[in-house]
């Protein structure tokens, strides 16, 4: 059994587990920054908090000294006496003019959450920073019964939790769930039938390490990680804004597949993003690294004002940054004081300033600037641009000729790989702006800099550029990169990260449900060298992960949310996994890695209002029209159809965590999607060819190349009246579009 009992404190748990009592606390002790923090964030510091301008009665309860500050009449807090404090009497009072929070704010405090803060008020109120604006120290490995030292730390610490909750882990899931589970959290994949049997065979007692050492080597595992960092960046193939014109920007994505590749370690990965070019002797790669910096939307709409949108792309670099290393909402303090945490809009302006010496025009697309020309393209390249400049010194008569030159040049260089990357310039001045508005001048001049609260940024030279904020942020002692990036992972591998809200570690955000074990791994991060693939292993070799995801009806009782992880998670895949599953199984899918963006099939007449200029969507032929989910041409006011109804995002924002729905689109979607059809087809072509040659047989060899096992007599049975008509191709291809339709197909497992 899971559970072994409901024991009284399990029951707490349950009724509290939105105040998250940590680790080893009994149900009577009160955590400030895991349980009181985030009460008083939702409730009190929109008028009570960071910003001066909307604070209400000279009250702050965010800092320390706020918190115990002389009232008018009574202190605000009295340590060891709720009776006697003004804060607690303004949560109980029944006099609606005094009660807290006012009416009409819409808030309400819950008897339990007004219970806790007698009961923290009572025991001392005893304060705590917030925990991700401290740094990570590596706490002590729980000692837990049944594991030794050599154990796998996630699972001791994962174990103390469920000790103490009276809960034990569920069993390993079956072997053929894991090598699943593992193919496609890694890479993204199916096993074949071939690799399961060999898998499931094996009775070396490492074979399941080897097998996660073999998908961490594939080059498929940087396609995987890709999708995710992608939707933090928020690449696209287009430009966003009004006519969302293509751009060349490929380079910057086979850039992020070969690093994970590689296993770059992540501060390197960091710096060469935010400031490869500025590096000294900048290689091609560090110059196309830096190509994040121009991967925010930018206009050519006639009308626009240029001073507005260079405003628009410093405050998106701003929010993007924050959001990728820091899951910080900077942006909100562009017009205001952030009202929860405690950024300014000075702090959010003197961000803005790391950027300003990338050139760029307000108004106007940036152009490919970096070509991947070979020393033979480059040459022919070279003697085009001299004969242009030469007929341009003749009288603009030379029109003719200098028009035929340039036309031949760009039909020379349109095969050529290219890509944008910053052209770093004199840094513009950089204002706070009142309120946002980019017509107001009279703001303060600031230089680059740090969030005031947080450790100074020390720049190399005399202003801070790129590369100093590069360094700052992964800096060992700052207290969000690492705990952000594992945070991360986790989700990947877990289904929900330690901290549920991905791009959100400040007061808004959720307190970890396993705080020591994120500060563990956020360690052992940085220790390791920020090795990527090293953190990862660690998770997927844990017990933890391979834990059967099948729920109890206690467990489903008593932790629905899987919070205390005594069993592993099911949720469906992403968008892109699902077509490339499809495309595997039917024998379709070209796994040739890198390229540039390519056009699966979608409805004619969906650009129809795609216009300056108008478009006709054509869909690729050959093998580009079977290459992964993740070279999807990108277009972020017309994204692909199917990866609409599966939940990808526009690309617009920073995205930290997509939503997963389950609507009949979706459905639709996987029945009549042209690639779903013909991989469908294609499919049923094999079952014909590779299946047997009885109708039990095929039925057997269909279910295990797409679910990777054996169907049982039940599933046999549902699948049959599909045949009645007989073995026709049309026949086996409805068998087919069933198959790649079960919710098994397209969830993780």
């Amino acid at each position: 059994m899971v559970l072994q009992s409901t024991s009284r404190r399990a029951q707490v748990w349950v009724a509290a587990s939105i105040l998250w009592i940590p680790v080893g606390a009994s149900a009577e002790e009160v955590q400030f920054s895991a349980q009181i923090r985030p009460i008083l964030s939702d409730n009190c510091f929109a008028c009570h908090g960071p910003d001066e301008k909307q604070r209400k009665g000279g009250l702050r309860l965010d800092t320390r000294d706020g918190m115990f500050a002389k009232g008018e009449s009574e202190a605000i807090i009295i340590p060891g006496d709720s009776g006697r404090s003004e804060l607690f009497r303004r949560l109980t009072t029944y006099d609606a003019s005094e009660r807290m929070p006012p009416a009409e704010t819409g808030k309400q405090l819950t008897d339990a959450q007004i219970d806790l803060i007698r009961r923290w008020i009572d025991r001392g109120a005893e304060w705590g920073e917030h925990w991700s604006f401290v740094p990570p120290v590596r706490p002590a490995v729980p000692d837990v019964d049944g594991l030794t030292r050599a154990d796998n730390p996630i699972d001791r610490f994962v174990s103390a939790k469920l000790d103490a909750n009276d809960l034990t882990p569920s069993p390993p899931a079956d072997r053929v769930t894991l090598i699943r589970r593992l193919h496609f959290d890694l890479i993204g994949l199916p096993p074949s039938v071939d690799v399961v049997d060999r898998f499931v065979g094996d009775a070396n007692p490492h074979a399941y390490e080897q097998l996660v050492d073999e998908l961490l080597a594939s080059p498929h595992f940087g396609e995987r990680m890709a999708i995710h960092w992608l939707d933090l960046v928020r690449y696209a193939d287009t430009v966003g804004y009004h006519g969302d014109q293509p751009r060349s920007v490929g380079l910057y994505r086979d850039y992020v597949i070969n690093a994970f590749n590689a296993n770059m370690p992540f501060d390197r990965f960091t710096v060469e993003q935010l400031a490869g070019d500025l590096l000294p002797e900048a290689t091609v790669d560090q110059k196309i690294a830096a190509g994040f910096n121009m991967l925010g939307m930018t206009t050519i709409e006639g009308g626009a004002q240029a001073k507005e949108y260079l405003a628009k792309y410093a405050a998106d670099r701003v929010r993007t940054t924050s959001g990728v290393w820091m899951a910080a909402t900077l942006g909100c303090a562009e017009c205001h004081n952030h009202k929860f945490d405690p950024y300014t809009t000075k702090d959010f302006y003197r961000f803005a300033a790391f950027f300003a010496d990338i050139q760029q025009k307000g108004v106007g697309n940036p152009e490919a600037n970096l070509l991947l020309a070979t020393d033979e393209q480059q040459r022919r390249i070279d003697a085009f641009d001299r004969e242009i400049a030469e007929a341009e010194k003749d009288p603009k008569s030379a029109k003719d000729r200098i028009k035929q030159l340039k036309a031949e040049r760009a039909a020379f260089v349109r095969p050529i790989r290219q890509t944008i990357v910053p052209v770093a310039g004199e840094p513009r001045i950089t204002r706070v702006l009142a309120r946002g508005d980019w017509l107001d001048e009279s703001g303060e001049i600031v230089l680059p800099g740090a969030p005031a609260f947080m450790k100074p940024l020390e720049p190399a030279g005399e202003r801070a550029d790129r590369l100093d904020f590069a360094r700052w942020l992964v800096d060992r002692e700052h207290p969000q990169t690492a705990r952000v990036f594992v945070n991360r992972l986790w989700k990947m591998y877990f289904g929900s990260g330690l901290s549920r809200v991905l791009d959100e570690m400040g007061s808004q955000g959720e307190a970890p449900s396993h705080p020591a074990l994120l500060d563990w791994l956020a360690v052992e991060f940085i220790d390791s060298g920020w090795n990527i693939k090293h953190v990862v292993r660690l998770m997927v070799t844990s017990r933890t992960y391979r834990q059967s995801s099948l729920e109890t009806d206690a467990l489903r009782r008593l932790d629905p949310a899987n919070r205390l992880l005594a069993r592993q998670s099911r949720f469906r895949l992403e968008a892109e996994l699902i077509r490339d599953n499809a495309l595997a199984v039917s024998g379709l899918l070209v796994t040739r890695v890198g390229g540039d963006s390519v056009y699966p099939y979608q409805p004619d007449g969906y650009y129809a209002y795609l216009n300056f200029p108008k478009r006709k969507y054509v869909s690729s032929v050959g093998e580009n029209q079977y290459r992964r989910g993740v070279y999807t041409h990108w277009q972020r006011t017309f994204l692909h159809p199917m990866l609409l109804a599966f939940d990808a995002p526009s690309r617009e924002e920073c995205t930290a965590e997509r939503p997963r729905s389950n609507t009949p689109l979706a459905a639709l979607t996987l029945l009549n999607d042209p690639t779903f059809v013909e991989a469908a087809r294609a499919l049923a072509d094999r079952i014909v060819h590779e299946g047997g040659t009885n109708t039990d047989a095929r039925l057997a060899w269909a279910w295990r190349q797409v679910l990777s096992r054996r169907p049982n007599p039940r599933e046999l049975a549902r699948l049959e009246p599909l045949l009645d008509d007989g073995a026709a191709p049309a026949a086996w291809t409805a068998v087919a579009r069933v198959i790649l339709n079960l919710n098994e197909s397209i969830t993780r497992n």
